[in-house]
């Protein structure tokens, strides 16, 4: 029966964070066909297009590599096989369909810098290190093995990456840290270490490549980027350069490139210092767009082939002769009258940053199809729950910053500022105090707000030592400890005021706080022993020292339930259990095969705990008799950390080296538990103490305080007893991702007032009914949230974002008006008139009205069309006739009045009529108003004295003349040059006597006492 009972309990995953791209090599990101992947560290990820939801999910990780990988490649004939190298000399070649690994090269004599499958051999990968040589390695068919390429060795500089030539047989490229190509193909004299950048020719100076692809349409072009001379079209049979792309500044710099499949001769390029994705067209040197993504650089890009099925497919390109390429095909550029977006092709790129974030962009609608953002890149040390909201985990990682979670989305909503080196341990203020205490390597101490977004403290007590451990004592607020490998753990107030410095014989890995007693500190050293501490005494010795293990202690954890137990973790690969009443050792837990790290106890089971270590493992263990209940074999490297909220005591999250976070659920462990509560029996069965509990063979029993409080609350209820025990147990024993949605619905169902639902209900799956409810509401939320300082967070999108999600949720719903109104705040007024008549003609009058008095506002010609739309002749002639234009005006109001132009009516047009029936019927007699406001305008311009006719009327005769005949009332002659007239408006004078007579008598010379100013 126990044999069938462990075979039962299994530990299962319930979640996971993945890890970001890691940016240390080049070749870390590839596509084939629906799928693509992207490298951490330690592990591959595959997302796969989902054909039913046509979105790209997460289809598997492979994480048998265990050092850093270098390379991936995809096979070109089969698009379920790829390739990966690592650090540790190893060559994997993977089916992602089988998902497993189906051959292996132990010894690549070399780190592989790059890896590429020979296109002329089905099952031939190339990888190469350093300076080559270039290796072949056949792993299957009748003749397998490793050969070396004839020509390619003896470089005299190192190689960054390589490529095949697509179509070429045997064709390839190498590119170098010195800036020069090497470039092989049979029949030819390879050529070695040409095509530098002119300004590096006679140089020592290294200009790495930083991208190289073949042009696919050609047998010879090439498109090279180096990091800081930029991209270049070279033709690798004459060995010249035919175009270098200009960049808008001199302080960008090209990471990465790939051409576009669905357009001859565009590409794309991501910029290493900033974010920015530049669109290229090989028949001009600048670019033809580029726009901003992120804030980080650019690491990768790779465009997929297959686009998504909702995007409109591309034609497909005639059969071009080998002769062809890129540039004789290339798309012309947009001309400048052109609408930007026309330049932008369509295709979706796989963009991998910097900072590890991974995402696909589609470049014709300018948005992401998905953005995985903010992963860890590197191995994550530690991990824990906020104590006042289990939905949110913090993660602590070698990559230098913490990171926070929302476990019900997995995605990251807060990051730290960064740039702390290596972050081994984080701590949570107690209760809601929003504030972290982190562990670095080498920068000491701090605590992150993390509502202000910034470091607000520092500790620099260690100074330069590394910190392992940091603990925030959660019954004393205002106590936070460290421990560091210059042997002290120093106890100091949150302001930096130090209470007490313990000092140990070697490095101090690990400390914990007693959850009995607020002055009771344990540690874990390197001279193998485990002290506990009393900070009551002004003693700085420890009051117990424990010793067994025979290796360095890491980690200790003092028991949650059971007062004076605690535990501890080694490098001999045990945890030993330690009885501080008894001062001795009551166990010891073998099984892991390495240095043991994580460690965990149960808050609700007192004779549980988890361990993780080195050997890749999870270990749940019954501590009453030392047995192993089960093994996690997930995780593809070191288990670091290991943590459980208290209101969710069977919900486990790990972290790991294979930089991923993971979440379990404990609750299979304690089947027997859940039938018990399921089956309503007696409260003995369910709850216990833990004296009852720990005794070897019992079943398991609840003690924590979870538990204790449902049972309190439950003892207060005289009605609905039996669907609240359902409820806060299911709540206690799920996983995070559904559980209270789930009940929120029962109680929908059973009847339950709406109000009583929560906030988070209308963001889960809801009834039917409330889905207009909820939606409209949310729709309203968006628009009238107000943004924080920081922009409302990591990745919170801006205020037309959100305008636009309600506008769309609105439209959804049926709701126009609003709809037409948010599109108007946005300034899309086309959309918002083209929907409003599916409100009310009145209301499309309305809005078109005030729009054309927007557009008159601002003096623009665009608000006439608006105007006769709504036959609104009083608007338009005060318009024109505001702006002088009283001819316009009388021709708007003539038209008005002849009933070319009323208001619309809300009567269907006839759409089977001509346009001679459509015309007469339109036309129709003017309006009082319109007839009145016709005579109005008439009357405003005024009559002409004379009228010219026949011969004397031609074209220009009412212009006012240049060469008028003016006579000086000074001297008689006829002014040359300018002139200035008096006050009486007929006599004239030149400007120059004009000048001279006021500098000498400032009043008219005509003598009416008038003052002149020519000045």
């Amino acid at each position: 029966m126990k044999g069938e009972y462990s075979e039962m309990s299994r530990v299962k995953q319930v979640g996971l964070l993945a890890a970001g791209c890691q940016p240390w090599n080049k070749d870390v990101c590839a596509a084939s066909g629906e799928r693509f992947a992207y490298c951490a560290t330690l592990a591959i990820y595959i997302y796969q297009l989902d054909q039913q939801y046509n979105e790209y999910k997460l289809r598997s990780i492979m994480s048998e590599h265990k050092k850093t990988i270098t390379a991936i490649s995809w096979c070109p004939d089969n698009p379920d096989l790829f390739a990966s190298s690592s650090a540790d000399n190893l060559l994997i070649i993977w089916n992602v369909a089988e998902q497993k690994a189906v051959a292996r090269l132990d010894n690549t004599k070399g780190v592989p810098a790059s890896v590429s499958w020979c296109w002329n051999l089905a099952d031939g990968v190339a990888f190469v290190s350093q300076r080559g040589p270039l290796y072949i390695w056949v792993y299957g068919g009748p003749d397998p093995g490793v050969t070396v390429h004839k020509e390619a060795h003896s470089f005299l500089s190192d190689i960054c990456l390589f490529r095949w030539h697509p179509t070429k047989k045997g064709k390839l490229v190498f590119g170098h840290t010195d800036g020069s190509l090497s470039v092989f193909q049979p029949g030819s004299k390879g050529q070695k270490h040409v095509l530098r950048p002119e300004s590096l020719e006679g140089t020592d100076e290294e200009d790495p490549i930083s991208a190289l692809e073949w042009d696919i349409l050609s047998t010879d072009y090439l498109l090279v980027s180096n990091l800081h001379n930029g991209i270049r079209l070279v033709d690798s049979e004459a060995l010249v350069c035919i175009t270098s792309f200009c960049f808008p500044s001199a302080a960008a710099s090209v990471q990465c490139l790939a051409w576009v499949p669905s357009a001859p001769g565009m590409f794309i390029t991501g910029d290493s210092q900033v974010g920015v994705l530049r669109v290229w067209n090989v028949s001009r040197s600048t670019p033809l767009d580029s726009f901003k993504l992120k804030k980080t650089g650019f690491h990768a890009l790779h465009v997929l082939n297959s686009p998504l099925a909702k995007k409109a497919q591309s034609s497909c390109s005639p059969s071009k002769s080998q002769h062809t390429s890129s540039t004789s095909e290339a798309v012309p550029p947009p001309t400048l009258s052109q609408n930007r977006s026309f330049s932008l092709p369509p295709g979706h790129a796989v963009c991998c940053f910097m900072d590890g974030g991974v995402g696909l962009y589609d470049m014709g609608a300018k948005k992401w199809d998905f953005l995985r953002d903010l992963g860890h890149v590197e191995t994550i040390f530690d991990c824990k729950f906020k104590p006042d909201d289990p939905n949110l985990l913090a993660t602590a990682s070698f990559d230098g910053t913490i990171k926070i979670w929302d476990t019900n989305t997995l995605t990251a909503v807060y990051t730290s500022p960064g740039n702390e080196g290596v972050v081994y341990s984080l701590s949570w203020a107690p209760g809601d105090l929003n504030c972290i205490a982190g562990a670095t390597s080498r920068n000491g101490a701090f605590i992150w707000d993390v509502r202000k977004g910034k470091i607000i403290t520092r500790f620099n007590e260690h100074g330069k030592n590394g910190i392992f451990c940091i603990s925030w004592s959660h019954k004393d607020s205002k106590r936070i400890a460290t421990c560091s490998g210059d042997g002290f753990c120093i106890i100091r107030t949150i302001d930096g005021k130090i209470l007490h410095k313990y000092k140990h014989p070697a490095a101090v890995f690990g400390c914990d706080w007693s959850q009995n007693n607020k002055d009771m500190i344990a540690t874990g050293c390197e001279d193998k022993n485990v002290r506990v501490y009393y900070l009551a005494t002004s003693s700085d010795q420890p009051l117990k020292v424990f010793t067994g293990h025979l290796a360095k202690v890491f980690h200790v954890r003092w028991s949650p339930l059971r007062e004076g137990i605690l535990c501890s973790g080694s490098d001999d690969g045990t945890v030993r259990i330690w009885d501080y009443t008894q001062d001795a050792c009551i166990n010891v837990l073998s099984g892991h095969t390495a240095p043991v790290r994580g460690l965990l106890w149960n808050t609700e089971v007192p004779y549980l705990l988890i361990s993780g270590s080195w050997d890749y493992t999870i270990r749940v263990w019954d501590t009453r008799d030392g047995t192993c209940l089960d093994t996690v074999y997930d995780h593809g490297a070191d288990v670091y950390g290991l943590t459980c909220h208290q209101s969710r005591p069977f919900t486990m999250a790990s972290c790991s080296r294979d930089s991923t976070v993971r979440l379990w659920s404990l609750a299979p462990l304690v089947a027997p538990l859940l039938l018990n509560i399921l089956t309503e029996q007696p409260w003995d069965r369910i709850n216990g103490s833990t004296d009852t509990a720990m005794v070897p063979g019992a079943p398991p029993l609840l003690c924590g305080k979870v538990s204790r409080d449902i049972k309190q609350e439950l003892d207060k209820l005289s009605c609905d007893i039996r669907a609240k025990k359902l409820r806060w147990f299911s709540e206690c024993f799920s996983p995070p991702g559904g559980s209270s949605n789930l009940w929120d619905l029962v109680s929908v169902i059973s009847g339950q007032d709406d109000s009583l639902l929560p906030p988070s209900y209308s963001g889960g799956v809801m009834h039917m009914k409330h889905l207009l409810k909820f939606k409209t509401s949310e729709a309203q939320e968006l628009t009238i949230v107000k943004m924080s300082k920081f922009g409302g967070g990591i990745g919170a999108p801006s205020k037309e974002e959100r305008l636009k999600e309600a506008a769309d949720i609105h439209l959804r719903l049926g709701q126009v008006q609003r709809y037409c109104e948010l599109m108007v705040e946005l300034g899309q007024w086309e959309k918002a008139l083209s929907v409003a008549p599916g409100v009310s003609m009145k209301y499309w009058k309305n809005l078109m009205q005030r729009r054309a008095e927007q557009l008159m506002a601002e003096d623009n010609d665009d608000a006439i069309p608006y105007g006769i739309a709504t036959g609104d002749i009083e608007q338009l002639v005060t318009f024109f006739t505001g702006r002088g234009q009283l001819q316009e005006a009388l021709m708007i109001a003539q038209g008005a009045c002849e009933g070319n132009i009323r208001a619309p009516h809300s009567s269907t047009v006839n759409h089977t009529t001509n346009d001679v029936d459509s015309r007469q019927q339109y036309q129709s007699s003017p309006s009082e108003c319109q007839r009145e406001e016709f005579i109005c305008v008439q009357r405003r311009i005024p009559p002409t004295d004379s009228v010219l006719c026949g011969a004397d009327y031609v074209t220009g005769s009412n212009l006012p003349s240049h060469s008028d005949v003016q006579l000086s009332c000074f001297t008689g002659n006829r002014i040359q040059g300018p002139v200035f007239l008096l006050e009486d408006g007929k006599s004239a004078i030149s400007l120059n006597d004009a000048l001279m007579w006021a500098k000498a008598n400032p009043f008219s010379p005509l003598g009416t006492g008038l003052r002149i100013n020519p000045f």
